[in-house]
């Protein structure tokens, strides 16, 4: 414990401050403390590699990437406490924030590169790892001048969902890392168990409607099916997102399945289905198809219009937060050359000088990685590419920082969709068609993505250092090292599951994101014409929900993730909500609550972690699966292992009474 630091946030952390008021930080501005240590800096990247793995795995397996900062930050509280470091709080925020780009980097990389591989075509390993980590600087170089708007004016206007959950984290464990003894624990369950699925398919990871026979002539006549994921790391997703976005999430995906789906299957030859189908079909194609293949083809687009529009209101509202802060920035660069006017290191950037070298080098890289990396043809292509980078990721930057902000959720995917259609339609234009399009397409909708990810990641960082007092100048100078150890580990975990599984054949692993993009860019460089009706209902639905005040963003994500993948997210929702309110003492809901997200956590990365070793099994050739044991018998039993990890879950949370 640091030495007359009292190891409690401040009573005006997170309320907006009263005139004259100022926040006083954990750890005093006035000192310097041993932030960035080898051991600091070796435990972080470890952390970026450990991790960057385990969520490539699950994230294009299931369409959704965890968040790492809180498990990092429990791992880093329990090692720094055994190993008795002194000052280990302010090593520990770095440890979180080296780490911590592991998430990002991944979201980046894996809902857009694998799109290369479903589309048949090739990439090397060069131009992924470029396309990620010239991505992530860009991220960075871009936010770095908005911090002092999102942490500092607007502190206590906007919760930081995930930033207070890893910042009390990293404070309440000081005292001696109990909270890893739990992440463990639930971490050897939830990889016992997603590894017994996954290795010896004792029980399946899927169970839908269609296991009885009854569901079989639903999906068949009415086009109607429900499924749900029984894995440990979803389950546990879904506690930490919460019953509120999980419910929205589920609507989307109940929208497209229960009425959407059944509707399109219904539906007379005419203009009506003509207009749906983007006149790619008729009555009878139709009716010979499953619903999982018409929401492949059709539905599905839907929700990327939806996202599209959502995302383009979220700029319409961001412009105030981009005009208020770049003129931050700009008066700093004006008055002080870049520096803060303070001596407090708590309140010291990077210079906006060296800022503004930084992004220019930083986008001579990536004309030159576009021009000369195989990405485009010639320089004129490389140079709209360039553009397309420049301008959607500094608007972009702040949507992405300001939904952080608010609801710890980054629609990062839902940007990139809009970029890709954008980059399509650009490249086409200027002459880049077919396979070398939508590779060019592809790998700059990664640099976008990536970008993006890694500034909605990066502010929850720095406002995680800004509530303990770290120096933000160390934070963001470090934070390039975790893009760069990132960028390579996931890029090769990608190659690994390509050969392993083949992102091509759309049932071995999900990749739902990554096929999104594939289905949004294919039509356009094919010669063909985008389904711009099925984009335009998307919009429309986008708009009304925007009117009637609903969360478009995530309920668009409902929309075109497969709704096995989403049902999980509101069980564990649910879940949340059930051990938090069933006592009438506040303390004890809170503290059920606060161990139930260590035990998400665990499940989350220890099923994911587990995922890998079973990715690598298979990669040797290994089958351990059991002989004569059948997938329809091993879909009929998941319910039941299933219900006992909810159970144990439900239990164990409950324990903690205070």
């Amino acid at each position: 414990m640091e030495e007359n630091e009292k190891m409690q946030l401040p009573e005006n952390a997170q309320r907006e401050l009263r005139p004259g008021e100022q926040y006083q930080p954990l750890l005093s501005p006035k000192k310097t403390y041993p932030e960035v240590t080898l051991y600091s800096v070796l435990m972080g990247i470890a952390m970026a590699v450990l991790f960057s793995a385990a969520a490539a795995y699950l994230g294009l397996k299931v369409g959704q990437v965890f968040e790492a900062a809180i498990p990092i930050a429990i791992i880093a509280v329990g090692v720094t406490g055994m190993l008795g470091k002194k000052y280990g709080l302010a090593q520990n925020v770095i440890i979180q924030s080296i780490g911590g780009a592991s998430g990002s980097v991944v979201a980046g990389a894996i809902f857009t590169i694998p799109a290369i591989y479903i589309l048949g075509l090739e990439v090397n390993y060069m131009q992924m790892v470029l396309s990620s980590m010239l991505g992530g600087f860009l991220g960075i170089l871009f936010l770095i001048p908005f911090r002092k708007y999102f942490v500092k004016e607007m502190h206590g206007k906007y919760p930081f969902p995930e930033a207070t959950a890893t910042t009390q984290v990293l404070v309440n464990g000081e005292g001696g890392g109990k909270g890893a003894k739990v992440l463990l624990a639930s971490g050897l369950i939830g990889g016992l168990y997603d590894f017994v699925v996954e290795t010896f398919g004792l029980w399946s990871d899927k169970i839908f409607t269609t296991v009885t026979g009854l569901g079989q002539t639903i999906a068949a006549k009415a086009k109607l099916t429900l499924g749900i994921n029984t894995s440990a790391a979803l389950l546990g997703l879904g506690y930490i997102i919460g019953l509120k976005y999980a419910v929205i999430i589920c609507a989307g995906s109940l929208l497209v399945w229960l009425i959407i789906l059944p509707l399109i299957g219904v539906l007379p030859d005419g203009p009506v289905l003509e207009f749906i189908t983007g006149g790619a079909a008729n009555a009878a194609a139709i009716d010979g198809m499953s619903p999982q293949e018409i929401f492949t083809g059709y539905a599905r687009h839907i929700g990327i219009g939806a996202i599209a529009m959502a995302g383009i209101v979220s700029i319409i509202r961001s412009f105030g937060v981009i005009k208020s802060a770049a003129g931050l920035a700009v008066n700093e660069f004006r008055h002080k050359g870049g520096e803060t006017g303070t001596t407090d290191r708590t309140d010291t950037d990077i210079p906006m000088k060296t800022l503004v070298y930084g992004i220019a080098i930083a986008l001579i890289a990536i004309f030159a990685y576009f021009a000369f990396g195989g990405v485009v043809e010639n320089i004129w292509q490389a140079i709209v590419g360039l553009v397309i980078v420049t301008v959607i990721s500094f608007l972009f930057t702040t949507v992405a920082a300001n939904a952080i902000a608010i609801v710890g959720s980054n629609p990062v995917s839902g940007m990139t969709l809009m970029t890709l259609i954008i980059a399509s339609v650009v490249l086409v234009a200027v002459g880049l068609k077919g396979n070398a399009g939508m590779v060019a397409a592809v790998l700059i909708g990664g640099v976008v993505c990536t970008a993006l990810s890694v500034a909605g990641s990066f502010i929850t960082d720095l406002k995680i250092g800004y509530w303990i007092g770290s120096t933000p100048k160390k934070q963001e100078a470090w934070k390039f090292i975790s893009i760069i150890v990132s960028s390579f580990t996931v890029c090769g975990v990608m190659l690994i599951l390509n050969q392993t599984y083949n992102f091509a054949d759309p049932n071995a692993i999900a990749a739902p994101q990554a096929n999104a993009m594939a289905a949004v860019i294919n039509p356009i460089f094919s010669g063909g014409s985008a389904p711009w009706g099925l984009y335009g209902v998307g919009a429309l639905i986008a708009l009304l929900l925007v009117a009637f005040k609903v969360p478009a963003l995530p309920f668009a994500l409902g929309m075109f993730i497969q709704i096995h993948l989403n049902l999980p997210l509101l069980v564990g929702g649910a879940l949340a909500w059930f051990v938090s309110t069933r006592s009438k003492d506040a303390a004890v809901n809170n503290a059920r609550q606060e161990k139930g997200t260590l035990i998400a956590s665990g499940f989350i990365a220890g099923g994911a972690l587990m995922g890998v070793v079973s990715v690598i099994l298979k990669f040797l050739n290994v089958d351990l699966s059991i002989p004569g044991w059948s997938a329809h018998s091993a879909e009929a039993v998941a319910i039941i292992p299933f219900l006992l990890l909810c159970g144990y879950m439900i239990y164990a949370s409950m324990k903690k009474d205070k």
